[in-house]
């Protein structure tokens, strides 16, 4: 596939725009107020992510819900990868407005439904609708920015998604944790939908001027349109049976695992780029590079805090601690990867940095040896999210450019479903291999419990160093050959 030349998008160009030269920046005077709607959106997402697994156990025994715990967690989830999809055909369609206006609007009512619930399938609904707002947003943004910026500062602009997510990923959970303590878990929902309103504001009358409206010739794919949105209902489906089998490992749960199969593969051939499952050259790998990357280092960093906790005797928010420098050299990488000069080597600088995410996730299950310091973690965890940064930015710059217009909807949200969707099965997969090891009395181990806790966490991690790695040679087959 051939890089492939700038086409018109359906946006009117306004003359002054034409003009604008080549040294406007991201922030510059055209760009500043939706540059910082977008990140402002990011910003309270990411929070409302990291806050989240604060407050949940708090909201989950007060609910007296505890037993449907994981659902709280996949409900969002599912009903996430519907929302991807849509957003993406619904912008192809319609322009980008519509479906951020109202997965916002979805998003905040979720919030305040499980702020307010009085039970825990309430509060499940509630994170139900969230993930419906939530993947609408996350694509739609995604075709703002391939309408509304040039190419080249779409790379600066995904630097600016990426380091929304810092001060998140430090500040997320102690600030969660003070208002749970002092105010109660409630208003961690129930805070943040009143913040959306700025954001908001100053982000959709630019995107209305620069990104509204259908691309041409999106408009004549019914048929094809009303397939994908029974794929994605299949999608999600699937993927929710399959989280419900891997957390019962008994054998009755062999039959919805199977119907969560016989959904998943089918919608995931019909959603994801033709050749993505053979790493074919070009879009197929980029989007298949971004799921093993997400994958990989999302259920690996998942048992982290865990192992820290069990293993090593450390508090809570020690272990957390332990993965907040994280967020500043993810988006250290992201920087680097927005550098203009760095542009012709980007396909070596996503080697490098799935080389650098793999060994990180190699290395944190040394800190099961007790002569190895507990600081190797958060060191081997900064470089890992050093080259996370490289990767997952890179991955969304290259879609973009790789994508015609009329299919950036549809192509970011292939983009996004392979990122959940490799979370959720390289999670259970974990999950399932941690329990049959005995993970499941992990939280009462001690020195005299044996080795069966060490190896519980070994057979998470050296499973996805080993996926991570593989990454590294399906990210030397994200540019297509030349003609």
């Amino acid at each position: 596939m051939t890089k492939l030349e700038p086409r018109d998008n359906g946006v009117a160009e306004a003359p002054e725009e034409s003009l604008r030269g080549e040294t406007e920046t991201v922030l510059g005077r055209s760009f500043r107020a939706l540059s910082t709607g977008i990140v402002s959106v990011v910003l309270l997402i990411a929070f409302e992510a990291t806050a989240v697994g604060t407050a949940m156990p708090v909201a989950a025994r007060e609910l007296d819900g505890v037993s449907l715990y994981a659902f709280a967690f996949s409900a969002y989830f599912t009903t996430s990868l519907f929302g991807m999809v849509l957003a993406g055909q619904w912008s192809d369609l319609r322009g980008p407005i519509a479906p951020l206006s109202c997965g916002i609007g979805a998003f905040a009512a979720g919030l305040l439904l499980s702020g307010a619930a009085g039970a825990m399938w309430v509060f499940i609904a509630g994170r139900a609708v969230q993930g419906l707002g939530g993947g609408l947003v996350i694509v739609a943004l995604y075709v703002v920015v391939s309408r509304a910026y040039p190419e080249r500062l779409r790379p600066a602009i995904m630097a600016g998604v990426a380091a929304a997510w810092v001060l998140p990923s430090v500040l997320g959970p102690l600030l969660a944790g003070t208002v749970t303590e002092h105010l109660g878990w409630r208003w961690v929902f129930t805070g943040i939908p009143v913040l959306v309103v700025l954001p908001l504001a100053l982000a959709l009358p630019q995107i209305r001027r620069r990104a509204a409206g259908p691309v041409g010739g999106a408009g004549d794919r019914g048929s094809g349109n009303r397939r994908r949105i029974r794929l994605a209902l299949g999608i999600s489906a699937g993927a929710g049976l399959l989280q419900y089998a891997a957390q019962d490992l008994r054998w009755a749960s062999l039959l919805p695992g199977a119907a969560g199969v016989a959904l998943l593969v089918p919608a995931v051939l019909g959603l994801l780029p033709r050749g993505t499952y053979r790493a074919a050259r070009g879009l197929p790998s980029v989007v298949l590079l971004r799921g093993v990357a997400a994958g990989s280092f999302i259920a690996a960093e998942s048992f982290v805090p865990l192992m820290l906790v069990t293993q090593r005797g450390l508090t809570p928010t020690l272990a957390g601690l332990s993965l907040a420098a994280g967020g500043g050299t993810w988006a250290l990488g992201s920087w680097a990867q927005s550098r203009p000069r760095l542009e012709p080597y980007r396909e070596r600088l996503m080697v490098f940095g799935m080389v650098l995410v793999a060994a990180s996730i190699a290395t944190a299950p040394t800190v099961l040896v007790d002569s190895v310091p507990v600081w190797t973690v958060a060191v081997a965890w900064g470089f890992g999210c050093f080259g996370m940064g490289l990767v997952i930015s890179s991955t969304s710059v290259l879609l973009l450019s790789l994508s015609a217009p009329e299919e950036a909807g549809s192509n970011s949200a292939a983009l996004q479903i392979s990122d959940g969707l490799s979370n959720v099965l390289l999670l259970a997969t974990g999950g399932a291999a941690f329990a049959a090891l005995g993970g499941g009395t992990v939280s009462h181990a001690s020195a005299e419990a044996g080795a069966s806790p060490p190896a519980a966490f070994a057979v998470v991690f050296l499973p996805m160093a080993a996926v991570a790695l593989a990454g590294a040679w399906v990210a030397g087959r994200v540019r297509a050959r030349a003609d």
